[in-house]
């Protein structure tokens, strides 16, 4: 009961926060404020009432259209609410149970920081898919501190998870902690500057055929972002998987005329790898693990 409640109370948080995000995408690419004005129809200025600011259930009630005017509000706003709603429940689902079933220890503050974390995580990147979807932006304020709070949740976990499940002498705990602290920070620096350079690589070649800019720097940060919360294996099979959806939607543009954004041809058409990627890493993030065991099995046998 406490792993079903727990799970719906994340998801309507998850509801919550995603109903802000909308906020953020809609107001912060023209400059607005998000505090003021209040919520109001983008076409005519409206303040809304309370139930039209309701997650999800507003846009339902609404059909998608202002109450005043009739104008579109968006596929994205639901889509938004949804994603990071079903984001948050499914580690609620898995975390919850041990978070409140452990008395309060280190195991307990494990299962709560690994919780935390993948809420975070989520929320930051169904904002950055979004922002570039729409903007083809990925904002510094995201990436950068993001990576900075998976390096710092990474080693945090390393060492919470080496006091829970490793018997060690009191005297050299302090030690064996900094070091497990030291060599997970390393690894994970690594990673990113790996993940990151991949990118650059990518960026640096296209440049060297083409003489023009192919991948932007702030896809690099979001691979950084990836490697510092994933690890370098599961970033890898994101960028996979971002590639992979990338080429699918380019062959879209190609077959079908009107997926293409104005009257560009189809070479010279943008395509917001960001998101890809943004939805590799959130496969990466649920399922990484298991499709990585997978192929190491596959390839072995």
């Amino acid at each position: 009961m406490m792993r079903i409640l727990g799970t719906i109370f994340a998801g309507l948080m998850g509801l919550c926060f995603g109903s802000f995000l909308n906020v953020c995408l809609s107001r912060w690419p023209a400059g607005e404020s998000i505090v003021r004005p209040g919520s109001h129809c983008r076409q005519c200025g409206r303040s809304l009432a309370w139930w039209e600011n309701l997650p999800l259930l507003s846009w339902l009630a609404l059909r998608g259209r202002c109450r005043t005017c009739r104008a579109w509000i968006g596929w994205h706003y639901p889509l938004v609410e949804f994603s990071v709603g079903a984001l948050w429940a499914i580690p609620a689902w898995h975390w919850v149970p041990g978070f409140l079933e452990n008395d309060p220890t280190l195991i307990y503050l494990w299962y709560a920081v690994n919780l935390i974390a993948a809420l975070i995580f989520s929320w930051l990147l169904v904002a950055l898919a979004m922002f570039d979807a729409e903007n083809f932006w990925l904002p510094n304020w995201f990436t950068i501190p993001g990576i900075i709070l998976g390096l710092l949740f990474t080693v945090a976990n390393a060492v919470v998870n080496f006091e829970c499940f490793h018997d060690t002498v009191y005297a050299s705990e302090l030690k064996m902690m900094m070091d497990v602290a030291g060599q997970t920070a390393l690894t994970c620096i690594g990673g990113i500057l790996a993940a990151a350079g991949l990118i650059l690589l990518i960026r640096w070649s296209y440049w060297l055929v083409r003489r023009r800019e192919g991948v932007g720097l702030g896809d690099a940060k979001l691979m950084a972002l990836l490697a510092a919360w994933l690890g370098l294996p599961q970033s890898l099979l994101a960028f996979a998987i971002g590639v992979t959806l990338g080429a699918l939607a380019a062959i879209v543009m190609l077959v079908i005329p009107k997926a293409r954004r104005e009257s560009e041809s189809w070479a010279a058409s943008k395509l917001p790898l960001g998101t890809f990627l943004c939805i590799g890493g959130i496969v990466s993030s649920l399922w990484g693990k298991a499709i990585l065991d997978a192929y190491l099995r596959f390839a072995m046998a």
